[in-house]
């Protein structure tokens, strides 16, 4: 019904930056809140950032000053900016949105991408 696809991540230098997107799709009607969270090989997922239906931003310590959350919502995509990159931010990166479905239902619920690899060397 509904479908996160994400896509940017790579092999990049210490340092370096990437841009990672995440596209939703399918039965929405609007989405709420939207998100990257990211999962280390033997580490649980963690928030990176979130990003409202308003713009209002959050984001963790460790992304702080480095990364950039950003959305277009007539694209229903939502963007990860990450500069200085550092190898301890290497990890597979998810994708979340709070997605409505279309009048008559309006159930909200909470959808996730399948993921994209980001490695970074040092």
């Amino acid at each position: 019904q509904v479908q996160l696809l994400e896509s940017g991540g790579g092999l990049v230098q210490a340092g370096g930056s990437l841009r990672l997107s995440c596209a939703a799709s399918g039965r929405i009607f609007s989405i709420r809140a939207m998100g990257w969270y990211r999962q280390a090989p033997g580490m649980q997922r963690e928030l990176v950032a979130t990003i409202t239906s308003g713009d209002s931003t959050n984001y963790a310590d460790s992304a702080k000053g480095r990364f950039a959350i950003s959305r277009d919502n007539a694209k229903n995509t939502v963007y990860l900016q990450m500069n200085s990159l550092k190898p301890e931010d290497t990890a597979v990166y998810y994708c979340n949105g709070d997605i409505m479905f279309p009048p008559p239902d309006l159930t909200l619920r909470t959808y996730w991408g399948q993921g994209t690899q980001v490695s970074v060397s040092s």
